[in-house]
C-alpha cells in the first residue's frame, strides 16, 4: 500500500515538473499582430468581428434541433412494438406526434415560420 502512494506521488511530481519545463523553455508572444487579430483566410480583416446576429437563424437552428430530437426519439418506438399490445403502441406514437403537432401550430402561430418578418 506504500508503494502504490509512494508510486503515484512520484509520478505526479514527475508529470509537474516536466509540465513546468516545457512552460518555462516555450517561447510564446502573444502580443504579435498576427495572433491578435482574427483570422479570415489570410487576408486583413474587412469588417468588425461583432456584426449583429439575426436571432431568426437561430430560431430555425432551435426548431430544427427539437424536431431533429423527437424524429430520434420516435425511431426506437419501432422496436417496443412487440412489447405492447398494437392499440398501446398506436396511442404512444399518436400522444407523441400530437404534442409535435401542437409545438408546431405554437411556432407556426408565432410567426417563426416565417422567413421575412
Amino acid at each position: 500500500m506504500l508503494t502504490m502512494y509512494f508510486s503515484v506521488t512520484i509520478v505526479f511530481l514527475i508529470a509537474n515538473l516536466l509540465m513546468s519545463l516545457c512552460m518555462m523553455i516555450s517561447k510564446k508572444n502573444n502580443l504579435e499582430r498576427e495572433k491578435m487579430s482574427p483570422f479570415e483566410c489570410g487576408f486583413e480583416q474587412k469588417s468588425s468581428s461583432s456584426i449583429p446576429f439575426s436571432l431568426h437563424f437561430f430560431l430555425i437552428t432551435i426548431i430544427f434541433l427539437i424536431f431533429d430530437v423527437e424524429i430520434a426519439l420516435i425511431v426506437p418506438s419501432i422496436s417496443i412494438m412487440s412489447m405492447c399490445t398494437p392499440w398501446q403502441w398506436l396511442m404512444l406514437n399518436m400522444i407523441f406526434i400530437m404534442i409535435l403537432l401542437i409545438g408546431l401550430f405554437h411556432e407556426w402561430n408565432q410567426n417563426m415560420l416565417e422567413w421575412t418578418n
